[in-house]
């Protein structure tokens, strides 16, 4: 199962020469960068772990990347995903948000179902990721 959050998440897995262009659009737009990483892609987990702080002060796509890359040689079989930021509405505004990198196995979410009162059902996502320990979900299965 192949998770879509963010941009671009129903195309195939972007380039290094296309995810350049699309940190260089953010940064002409003054949108600065940031890279985060998470082992849980719950839809509802908004807080991934950052990745060093948020890339203000850079003006080249080559040293975002450069981020980009050191995240991925770090953590190898997590999801990382580029934000840049758009200051114009005087708040951290998300203008562009896309996953740069998937583990190598994408074990995918359940759903469950639960019967409670008045004949209600209520549905729950569970990722079966989380069957594993934190730091373990996307290694090799024994």
């Amino acid at each position: 199962m192949r998770i879509t959050q963010g941009t671009f998440s129903f195309l195939p897995d972007l380039t290094d020469a296309e995810i350049t262009a699309q940190i260089q659009y953010a940064l002409d737009n003054n949108w600065p960068c940031s890279v985060e990483f998470t082992d849980d892609p719950h839809p509802r987990n908004t807080y991934w772990d950052m990745w060093g702080l948020p890339l203000f002060d850079l003006e080249d796509a080559a040293g975002v990347l450069e981020e980009v890359n050191a995240c991925r040689k770090a953590y190898p079989e997590r999801y990382i995903r580029l934000n840049a930021y758009d200051a114009t509405y005087g708040r951290q505004t998300v203008a562009l948000s896309f996953i740069v990198q998937r583990p190598a196995e994408e074990p995918g979410f359940r759903l469950d179902r639960e019967e409670v009162n008045d004949r209600r059902i209520r549905y729950k996502l569970h990722p079966y990721a989380l069957d594993r320990p934190e730091g373990e979900r996307y290694s090799e299965r024994s």
